[in-house]
């Protein structure tokens, strides 16, 4: 088995800025699809804000819209990338919300 790093990347609205029922359903979507995929999680993650970029001449630059993190086990890269049915950061259907993967490499 390897691990995985599923990287989520888009315009992601702060949970403090949904109604309450919003944000209800956003947790019941989380929990739901954490409920599914829960044998694989290895880290369930968290949100990612304050924001900096230093390229490496020691400017500063916009960062990108990476917004948060999980990390899952899977034996191949097709299996994780199936862990993501139902994951509700890909919900909208406008293109807008990705997760990027990658397997994490042994040092």
């Amino acid at each position: 088995m390897s691990k995985y790093l599923y990287l989520y990347r888009g315009p992601a609205t702060p949970m403090e800025d949904f109604t309450p029922e919003q944000g209800e359903a956003q947790m019941k979507a989380w929990t739901e699809w954490m409920g599914k995929a829960a044998s694989a999680i290895v880290d369930q993650g968290n949100p990612l804000v304050p924001k900096a970029s230093v390229r490496d001449d020691g400017s500063a630059t916009k960062p990108s819209d990476q917004n948060g993190y999980t990390i899952v086990e899977a034996t191949d890269l097709e299996a994780a990338q199936a862990l993501l049915a139902g994951h509700p950061f890909l919900s909208e259907g406008k293109g807008r919300f990705a997760v990027e993967i990658f397997e994490i490499q042994p040092m």
